[in-house]
Parts: structure tokens; sequence; C-alpha cells
């Protein structure tokens, strides 16, 4: 049977400099998250590895995963953070492929003042430098950038594309249109993944509840099927609405009615095929 892999979570030493994103609202997240603490979530909830994402936008970041998951076999991948856009980002790249744990990289196209900056030439000459190094690279986007993704993937199809939180719907507004739509068209592309993951803080935090989640776990499953679906945490940022626990029991509850190897395929199979983790689940 596949492991059961958290296609996404984070780690960090808390620094107010370096984690401005975290604001008042977030403060619990104002602490330090390191592996012994996941860890010990994982375990409680029955999840064997896991793919640590970036939450900075430096080299440092990067390089400071990698080490983790050289010392923590149960650490699968990393997703981590490079300047794509950079002329002299393909020798970067080269010296980052030195290590086998990289599997993915991020930047984080939500923040960007230009909705379209995933579009802009330097941008693209960095996804045609990934090329053939079997990377993975995920999307981190709102729900209105979806069309910008749909072009994306148009434009670079031999790229493997995840897309991160379903594109941040308004769960908690209740508002499924043009989320479902364009995510729906964003599937169609063969390139693209998706996780489900992040999806309690689009919801309230406080009051959420699974029949609230389950229209758009429900959408996802439809655009994208059992194949190309990836089940996540996006530990430690959940904990503002959810234990780590309770996220699992929720997502495994509302996969109750798939198969068994529909299950599998989202649980782990599917993480471990898109993120090439076949030596280490």
């Amino acid at each position: 049977m596949v492991s059961c892999v958290d296609a996404h979570h984070h780690l960090w030493r808390y620094h107010p400099a370096e984690y401005g994103w975290i604001g008042e609202e977030m403060r619990s997240l104002r602490r330090d998250f390191l592996p012994p603490e996941l860890r010990e979530e994982m375990e409680s909830a029955g999840v064997h590895a896991a793919i640590c994402v970036q939450a900075r936008q430096t080299p440092a970041e990067t390089e400071w995963l990698l080490g983790l998951a050289a010392e923590h076999s149960w650490m699968a991948g990393v997703v981590g953070w490079a300047p794509i856009p950079s002329a002299d980002f393909p020798a970067q790249l080269e010296m980052l492929l030195r290590s086998a744990k990289l599997k993915g990289l991020r930047h984080v196209l939500q923040d960007e003042a230009d909705p379209a900056f995933a579009l802009r030439p330097e941008f693209e000459r960095g996804l045609r430098a990934m090329r053939g190094t079997g990377l993975v690279y995920d999307v981190l986007i709102f729900a209105p950038q979806l069309p910008v993704a749909i072009e994306l993937a148009d434009r670079h199809p031999e790229q493997a594309f995840v897309l991160d939180h379903l594109a941040k719907p308004k769960i908690a507004a209740g508002e499924m249109s043009p989320w479902h739509e364009q995510l729906r068209e964003l599937a169609r592309r063969p390139n693209v993944w998706c996780k489900l993951s992040g999806m309690v803080t689009e919801a309230n935090w406080q009051r959420w509840t699974a029949e609230d989640l389950r229209p758009y776990l429900d959408a996802a499953f439809e655009a994208f099927g059992p194949r190309r679906l990836l089940a996540g945490s996006d530990w430690p940022v959940c904990t503002v609405a959810s234990t780590y626990s309770r996220w699992w029991q929720m997502l495994r509850a509302w996969a109750r009615e798939l198969s068994a190897g529909e299950q599998e395929a989202i649980f782990g199979r599917n993480a471990a095929e898109v993120y090439r983790l076949e030596g280490n689940t």
C-alpha cells in the first residue's frame, strides 16, 4: 500500500522581519515550527512522508530546507525558491539540482503587484530552463489569477505544474463562480495537478464545517479526477483554523466514498509520481 504523503507543509524559525505576512490575526504562528513537532503531528494522523514548501523567497531558505530534508528521511522532498526570472538562474539551478531532495520550485505569485507576473518574458525564460530537470513548478495564486495559470500551462506543456490550495477560492463567502469554471478549464491541461490543501484558512476559521468544504472538494475532484489530486495540510498555517489531525480526519471522511485505489492515489501515489518520490516513501 502507498504511504500517506502530506504534499504541502512548511517549516520555519520565526523572525518578524522575514515573516511579515504573518499578521496579528495569525499571531499563533509567530514562533518556530521545526521537524520534531511536525513529525509528532504526522505520527498521530497516520501520515508517513511529507513535502516541505518554501515560506521565504531567499536562496538561504531553499538551502536550509534541503539540509533538513537530508537529516530526516520522512521529509521526502522540498519545493524551494530560486530567482526564476534572473539571468543567472540556470547556473543556480544547476547547483540546486545536486540535491536529490529538491523536487520543485515555487514563487509567491499571489503577492506580485502584476497579476500576470508569471507571463513576463524573463519568468518564462526561467521556466524553460527547468525543462528536462524533472522539477515541478508549484503555482501559488488567488482565484482571480486562474486565467494566467491556464495560459502558463498552455505555453509550457512539457512543464509539470501543481496548483496549490485550489487557487484559494472564497470558501467563507460561499463563492463558487467563476472559480469553479476556471478550475475546470485549467484541469483540461494534462500537465497540471492540484493540491487539496489550504482550505480551512479560506473558510471561516472559527466555524467551518466539513459541509462548507465539500462543494470545493467535489469541484476539484470533478475537474482533476483521482489521478491528479494531492492531499496536503498546509501546516502550520492551517493551525489557525484546525488541528493537523482534524484536517486529515475531515479529508479522509470526504474520500470514504471513493474506491480504495482512488484514495491511495490522492493520499500518496499521485504525490510520489509527480514529485518523483518513489525512493523516499
